[in-house]
């Protein structure tokens, strides 16, 4: 998926309140294909368990996450 639409997508999650804080730097991220784990590393980094970011190392989730967090410039 090209980065523009992981971003787009990303925001899409935001807007729509799709991302659910289940603990200390850990989140639900409820994608359009089921509802994925996502967690901040101590480094600020993220990790999510979706196919796309296995693949990829990115994905909408991780980045919604990130804008969640303000660990990525909005876009």
């Amino acid at each position: 998926m090209p980065l523009e639409a992981i971003v787009k997508k990303a925001q899409k999650l935001m807007r729509s309140r799709r991302i659910e804080r289940i603990g200390d730097g850990v989140y639900n991220v409820i994608g359009d294909h089921g509802t994925y784990t996502v967690v901040e590393r101590m480094d600020g980094s993220v990790l999510c368990n979706c196919p796309g970011f296995a693949r990829n190392r990115i994905c909408s989730h991780s980045l919604a996450v990130m804008l969640l967090r303000g660990k990525a410039r909005r876009v």
